[in-house]
């Protein structure tokens, strides 16, 4: 699995919330942002389907941004960035 992810960039927070169902996947990221700087970048490892409705609709709500969402080996990954 880590070669499908070898791109991430060294400046961004990962949260591996993969094995976990909702909420516990956006409570994570939501606490990721809440921790980091206004522009930083979050990733966002989740293998639950749901995390494809919530990740975004929590970003919309909470002042973020997700910047990418994509999927290889049954993970969902959501790059994301605190507006605010």
């Amino acid at each position: 699995m880590a070669g499908v992810w070898a791109a991430m960039a060294s400046d961004e927070i990962l949260v591996d919330a993969r094995g976990h169902r909702c909420p516990v996947p956006t409570l994570r990221l939501r606490k990721a942002l809440e921790a980091a700087a206004p522009g930083a970048k979050v990733r966002l490892l989740a293998d639950d389907p749901l995390a494809r409705i919530d990740v975004p609709h929590f970003a919309a709500q909470a002042g973020a941004k997700v910047l990418e969402q994509g999927e290889a080996d049954g993970a969902l990954s959501f790059l994301v960035t605190r507006m605010r």
